[in-house]
Formats: structure tokens, sequence, C-alpha cells
């Protein structure tokens, strides 16, 4: 069936928002220095191993908590409404935190390299794909996206997009030495900063966009078809 035009407009605006919120969340630039400090006394092909299973592994927590979120709603008795406001509140102190281009995740704990096998593994699951690529803020996001999803389309797109972004923070791992060099410490605050910007941007129609119906149910306010 064809799309008319709003549902395409409707479509592509999904496409958009879901492209642009994943990025913004998972933010491959403020993890290439956190993946260079961690790797750096194994071999690069080691290194190309703990970046691929590390983004495959937050790839597919993602698509397993966009698919059981609802579930999880229901269990808990939780609303999509109320994680929109704690999800705003939370992607606002994400966002106004790299304003101030200052990288809190980049803790770590360093291991012995003695079993470098053993290392890796434990390296790429944990801090890098959680909670560094799919950390609170990403879950958080998938979640959202998909209860705002009503057709296998829009759900599509949403597996594509955590996919493609899942993709993309795998190539910036892949290059992430030549791109700290060509960045530079000034070059890498500048984009942290616009990126915390859009974050916040985003945090404030989610905070909105979850507070508005609860306010609506507490006033007894009909909203408008």
């Amino acid at each position: 069936m064809v799309l008319d035009q709003l549902s395409y407009n409707e479509l592509l605006e999904f496409v958009l928002l879901c492209i642009t919120s994943l990025f913004t969340m998972i933010n491959p630039l403020s993890i290439t220095p956190i993946f260079v400090a961690m790797t750096h006394d194994l071999e690069p092909s080691d290194a190309r191993h703990v970046a691929l299973k590390a983004t495959i592994t937050a790839a597919l927590i993602l698509v397993v908590f966009a698919v059981t979120g609802q579930f999880i709603f229901k269990v808990f008795s939780i609303s999509v409404d109320s994680l929109k406001i704690v999800a705003g509140v939370l992607f606002f102190l994400m966002g106004y935190e790299m304003v101030q281009a200052r990288l809190s995740r980049t803790k770590f704990d360093k291991r012995s390299l003695e079993d470098t096998e053993e290392y890796t593994n434990d390296l790429a699951i944990t801090p890098l794909a959680i909670p560094l690529i799919s950390g609170p803020g990403a879950i958080a996001t998938v979640i959202i996206l998909m209860s705002q999803s009503n057709h296998m389309l829009y759900y599509s797109v949403l597996f594509l997009s955590i996919m493609g972004v899942c993709g993309v923070t795998y190539v910036f791992l892949l290059f992430a030495k030549p791109i700290m060099k060509c960045l530079g410490e000034s070059g890498n605050k500048v984009l942290m900063r616009i990126m915390g910007l859009i974050v916040m941007v985003i945090a404030v129609e989610f905070f909105f966009g979850g507070l508005k119906p609860i306010l609506q149910s507490i006033l007894s306010i009909t909203p408008q078809a």
C-alpha cells in the first residue's frame, strides 16, 4: 500500500527521530577515547575483535529491550508517559554534562593482560557494550520509540536504526586512534557540546510529551482528536 503524504511525513519524522536520538544517546565520539585507552596494550586484531563483539552485543541488548519493554511495563505497572518524564530528566542531565564537555563515562578498571582472551571478552561486554554503548539513555530511548510505533514499517525503521547506529559506532571504534588524532582535544569537545544541545532538546520533547497526558488525566481534560 502506498503511503499518503501525511503518513510519509510522519514516517520520515520517525526515521529522523530514531537516528538522531540513538546517535546522540550512544554518542560514538565520546566512546572512542575510552576505547583507545582501554585497548592501548592490545594487538590491533584483538582491539578489532573487542570493537565487533561490543557493538553486536549492544545492538542485541537494545533490540531485546525494545521488544520486551512493553511487557516489563505491564509487569511492573509502569506507564510510557512516566518513562518519558524520567528519560527526559536523564537525557537533560546527560546533555548538560556533554555541553560542559565532560566525559564522566571514562572511568574504567584496567585489568591484568595475563589472559588476553578473557580480558577482551570481558572488556567487550562491560564496560563497552554495557553501559557505554547501550546505556540507560539508549535503552530508555528504544523503549519509548517502540511504544510510539504502530505499524510493522515503524518497527523495521527502529530496528534498522539500532543496527545502523551500532554499525557506525563500530566504524568509529575501528578508526578510533586516527579520529582522536585528527580531532584533537578541542575538536572532540566542540562536537560533544553540539550533540549535548541536541540531547537537551530531545529531553525537553520527551519530558513534556510524557507530562501532558498525565496532567490531562489529573485535570480530567479530554485530549482533542
